[in-house]
């Protein structure tokens, strides 16, 4: 292998020529401890960086083996190295002003040169541990793979080789020894992040056995900053669980820890404006992933197959049975089959719904305030004025005792202003100045006396409905079967997508990343607003590779959905997400994603 006097030597020889020659550098050069990898030389100096990688063969980064293994553990240390180099860039940086979620740059002045010379980037991780192809650890060898972007200096178009030379051999040496190899860095900051992703995941596991879908530890600090902040709020209410809900475990490392457990089945949280209630489901959305020590969220732990299922005006939809809750439209369309390029709010929303069933959620998280209304429950009078044969809507109330009992999924329910849920709820929290409440038998006991009321709400037939509510007040308590639209059943249809062929007509196939909730697949904006448990811009573009090798290599009118979701997530199995880049060069920029929001890209997809 070449050494980095051979790179030193060449770049001297092609200084202040023209910017192509950097191509000259491609290739892997021997840096004492480390291999220096050119993946990718940029074209021109305002073009993006160009792609760099370095290798630290493991019997020198020296990381404990118990490190590597399980996945889990080597996920947060490829997290925690990451976060050690990221640190580097950043104490050399004069510009610290990147938003979080996208790359941290060691940061550049006018005199660095033109375009994007001189700047060194990293993905930054943000709050959320994420398997990314930034770091990748060999769980066998113990080679570390660092991957980030240099801009390759230059002075006009004309090469600047001694600025590359300063960050080669004066910059990356220190930063790769601080960062990459166990005795340079922080070690008992490493140990006490494995030690946290352990008890994380030994409450993961305590969920299934407990009969829990989601556990939030007493002292979590749930308020962010501000709404678009990732940060804990300073001087937010620490949570402390109602003594009824209380769950105490004993953690490997923490010891005993007690929280709020919620329990599968049908959950309710309610209370008054601006008193934590989103603020709670919130946390439950993002407990999916797990968290860094001081996020406040490090030990609110969700069932990893949740989904927040809202209304989305104007989405696409693609073949779905919806019928379990819209049938019989008056102009006579399929909703058995049902597509639309510009769904209404309670159309997107049964949609949503059973999308996240169909591919697999054990656990819907629903709020009131982005839901449709005609979608989550008819009340009493309009049930009296507008026939059950008049309305097409089976609302969710009456769906989501039998999705628990008779499909397994539990939900999660914010409410503020309609209390027919209580009659179908096993639990019901009060969220009381950020302080939760348990009141399931005091709502109970009120929901007890307005028993005809919510028997008209949900009723199938009109002259049942009034009769029910002339006997208001005399109604004894209801039983939840009695709620129930008759003949549930999850759809069976299999959905077999079929492939953009004007995709091979273009020839090579881009990917861009335009916003933190959309991508463009050729010329095709895909939309990811609705899935609001996308937490980095780097999911997104993992998202937009993924579309790319379905489009390409998957999607051929004869692979079922689901198994076009297994393929996918069987390549990131194997080989980690890297194998989403189809063969080209692999860079940093690609975030692990789940299921659900994958599935949840390819429905949204106008071209499915």
């Amino acid at each position: 292998m070449k050494t980095k006097d051979d790179l030193r030597k060449l770049l001297i020889s092609i200084d202040h020529r023209g910017y192509p020659a950097y191509k000259d550098t491609r290739g892997r050069w021997q840096y004492g401890n480390y291999i220096l990898s050119i993946d990718h030389v940029q074209g021109d100096p305002y073009a993006s960086p160009s792609n760099v990688s370095v290798i630290v063969p493991g019997r020198i980064a020296l990381f404990p083996k118990d490190y590597l293994e399980p996945k889990y553990r080597r996920i947060t240390l490829q997290d925690m190295l990451l976060r050690f180099f990221s640190r580097e860039l950043s104490e050399r940086s004069r510009d610290n002003s990147r938003p979080t979620g996208a790359r941290d740059g060691s940061g550049k002045s006018s005199r660095d040169g033109s375009g994007k010379s001189g700047l060194v980037a990293v993905s930054r991780p943000a709050q959320e541990v994420l398997e990314r192809t930034a770091c990748r650890v060999d769980p066998e060898s113990g080679d570390v793979t660092l991957r980030f972007e240099i801009g390759f200096p230059a002075n006009g178009r004309t090469i600047n080789a001694r600025a590359l030379i300063r960050i080669l051999d004066e910059f990356l040496p220190g930063a790769v020894a601080s960062s990459l190899l166990y005795r340079g860095i922080d070690q008992n900051k490493l140990r006490a992040a494995i030690h946290l992703c352990d008890d994380q995941q030994f409450i993961r596991e305590a969920l299934h056995e407990k009969g829990l879908c989601a556990f939030v530890a007493d002292g979590s600090v749930l308020p962010r900053q501000s709404g678009i902040s990732p940060y804990p709020m300073k001087g937010a209410v620490p949570f402390l669980s109602p003594e009824e809900l209380a769950v105490t475990l004993s953690l490997p490392h923490a010891g005993v820890m007690r929280g709020m457990g919620i329990h599968k089945g049908v959950t309710l949280i309610v209370g008054g404006g601006y008193h934590g209630k989103s603020t709670l489901l919130g946390a439950l959305e993002k407990g999916v992933y797990n968290h860094i020590a001081g996020d406040g969220r490090e030990y609110v732990i969700t069932d990893e197959s949740a989904v927040k299922v809202r209304a989305e005006d104007g989405r696409s939809i693609s073949n779905v049975d919806i019928s379990m809750f819209i049938k019989d439209l008056p102009n006579n369309k399929d909703t058995v089959h049902f597509s639309t390029q510009d769904a209404s709010g309670s159309t997107s929303q049964a949609a949503n719904v059973i999308e996240a069933v169909t591919s697999g959620a054990q656990l819907l998280l629903i709020d009131e305030d982005t839901s449709a209304t005609n979608f989550m429950v008819r009340d009493e009078l309009m049930a009296r004025v507008v026939a059950k044969d008049k309305e097409p809507i089976t609302p969710f109330i009456s769906r989501i005792r039998d999705l628990y009992e008779k499909a397994g999924v539990s939900t999660i329910l914010v409410a503020g202003s309609s209390g027919a849920f209580f009659h179908v709820a096993d639990t019901v929290i009060q969220m009381d100045r950020y302080v939760p409440l348990e009141i399931t038998a005091a709502a109970k006991a009120a929901a007890a006396s307005d028993a005809a009321t919510y028997k008209a709400a949900v009723s199938s037939d009109a002259a049942t409905a009034a009769a029910m509510t002339a006997a208001a007040g005399t109604a004894a308590a209801p039983t939840a079967t009695v709620y129930r639209a008759a003949d549930f059943s999850l759809p069976e249809t299999v959905r077999i997508p079929n492939k953009n062929s004007a995709l091979l007509r273009e020839g090579r196939v881009k990917v861009k990343a335009l916003s933190d909730d959309s991508f463009l697949l050729s010329r095709d904006e895909v939309d990811l607003r609705g899935l609001e448990q996308l937490v980095d811009r780097e999911q997104i573009a993992a998202l937009a590779h993924i579309l790319k090798y379905a489009e390409l290599h998957l999607i051929d009118g004869r692979l079922s959905f689901d198994r076009v979701l297994d393929r996918i997530l069987e390549l990131a199995e194997s080989g980690g997400p890297e194998e989403w880049f189809d063969g080209s060069t692999v860079r940093c920029g690609l975030a692990y994603v789940r299921r659900a929001e994958i599935a949840g890209m390819i429905n949204r997809y106008r071209k499915l």
